[in-house]
């Protein structure tokens, strides 16, 4: 404890011994001199107005592995043992989302010029399609041509009407006095009926076609005929098929590109973020013996597919509150997106990242969604090697193409068709050439006219989804030797 007392300008300290260290409080001018005469004891100097407090100086356990020599674990390690470093792998990455990028957001137009364009641009396929599958002189005709009972061809595109499906009228069905629908995972139903339409009229299907399989929006050929009854009987029927595709090249040595899915930051039910943070330690190296640290290093790029942040982060009622209610309040989002940002910061540093929004993510809800901007990541956004793509994602990594969704797609057909499997439903998109087919029914999308921007022009070497169920992997194969591999991401 010390003591200081003040008589004639005077002074005197009570000081107390500790541990052969002796602590006093004394002016500033003398402290030269105490440190020129203590100069092999140890002290550190705490400065309190214009006196000093000197006290022992701690000795670190660090300072005694210091001075310890030879090989022994409280060494410091020196330079011949920091073991190999390894040089990560590098690819050749050329974007191609251009076409994903919306430039003029305008929404006054209608969605039938999606509809007429994608018919359009389909049509030829489909007839060429139809004469490799039942001959050459296949008869192919418009629907207001057809003649009753004649085998014909007919291309147009597909509507499945359903008592199922939610409308705005059923939502406000209080009005009416009826009750609303409840909630369901699926709605599809036995009173369900398929119809085909093209640019100027409208047929029922019937016969051999699955409906339940069926989606609106899909682009089909069907060769029947026209019954009595006004419907089309359905004998077969067949879709585009994969498109053509790009010879692969062949690779000097292995490289990988890491996809990830669903990360779900800001979850108020979430789990620890030690499986995270060991993938990040994984992939950037600091993590597991030589051994997996040369497999990381063969990791080239990171993919990270949509719903970054939970779903709990989004906040419905936003923009129904009075806004004198949300003035001083805080975005349930921005703590996920600063965790976000730091998560990317350490990948970034080393290794390329590719980041695309997904449904719960801070971006346009419509697809095609756009990129996230880079004023939410002030910190991994000073690194080149940080790319925020949009959804869907096209690329060419090495000369392999890559392309993919974070999911809605895959999720609504889902819902609106017999089919579970996500592999299922990827390779169905794959085989009609479209990546989203339920779009603007059932999915929402930006209105275009000019041009379906989802129609496939090229088959895919990878071709992916995110935020599925479960992992799944598949080879599939088509026409002219055009093999493509989907993936699930969980």
């Amino acid at each position: 404890m010390l003591e200081e007392k003040h008589a004639d300008s005077r002074w005197t300290v009570a000081h107390k011994e500790q541990r052969k260290w002796r602590a006093c409080l004394l002016p500033r001018r003398y402290c030269d001199i105490i440190s020129a005469r203590r100069e092999n004891q140890k002290v550190v100097t705490s400065h309190l107005g214009r006196w000093t407090f000197l006290l022992p100086r701690t000795v670190m356990f660090s300072d005694l592995s210091a001075q310890k020599e030879g090989s022994s674990l409280l060494c410091r390690p020196a330079s011949e043992d920091q073991g190999p470093v390894f040089e990560r792998s590098s690819l050749v990455f050329t974007p191609c989302s251009e076409r994903f990028i919306v430039g003029e957001r305008s929404f006054n137009r209608q969605y039938a010029h999606i509809y007429a364009a994608r018919l359009m641009e389909m049509r030829p396929l489909l007839s060429e399609r139809a004469q490799q599958k039942w001959g050459s002189d296949v008869l192919i005709r418009n629907l207001c041509d057809l003649q009753m009972g004649e085998q014909c061809c007919i291309v147009g595109t597909v509507f499945k009407r359903m008592e199922l499906q939610p409308s705005i009228l059923k939502e406000i069905s209080e009005e009416h006095n009826l009750l609303p629908q409840p909630a369901r995972a699926k709605f599809i139903s036995e009173t369900d009926e398929l119809i085909l339409e093209d640019e100027l009229q409208r047929i029922k299907l019937e016969g051999k076609i699955d409906r339940d399989k069926c989606v609106t929006g899909s682009i089909i050929a069907i060769y029947g005929a026209e019954k009595n009854d006004g419907k089309f009987t359905v004998e077969d029927f067949c879709t585009a098929d994969l498109p053509l595709q790009t010879a692969r090249p062949v690779l000097s040595s292995d490289r990988f590109v890491l996809l990830a899915s669903g990360l779900g930051l800001g979850s108020i039910h979430a789990d620890s973020m030690l499986g995270l943070q060991l993938l990040v330690d994984m992939v950037t190296g600091q993590l597991g013996d030589q051994g997996e640290q040369s497999g990381a290093a063969t990791i080239s790029r990171v993919l990270l597919a949509g719903n970054l942040l939970s779903q709990s982060t989004q906040d419905k009622d936003a923009s129904t509150r009075p806004k004198y209610l949300t003035k001083k309040t805080q975005a349930s989002s921005v703590d996920a997106i600063r965790l976000l940002d730091e998560l990317l910061l350490q990948l970034v540093a080393s290794v390329p990242v590719d980041v695309m929004p997904g449904q719960y993510d801070p971006t346009n809800y419509t697809l095609p969604q756009q990129p996230l901007h880079r004023c939410m990541f002030p910190l991994s956004s000073v690194y080149p090697t940080l790319q925020l793509a949009s959804n869907p994602y096209q690329a060419k990594i090495d000369g392999i193409r890559f392309l993919g969704t974070s999911g809605q797609n895959v999720c609504d057909i889902q819902r609106y068709s017999s089919m579970d499997s996500h592999l299922e439903i990827l390779e169905e998109t794959l085989r009609f050439r479209h990546l989203a087919p339920t779009a603007p029914d059932t999915l929402g999308c930006f209105p275009f006219y000019k041009k379906d921007p989802f129609i496939l022009e090229e088959c895919p070497h990878v071709y992916f989804s995110g935020n599925a169920p479960s992992y799944g992997s598949k080879l599939i194969k088509g026409q002219c030797w055009t093999c493509s591999s989907i993936q699930c991401l969980a």
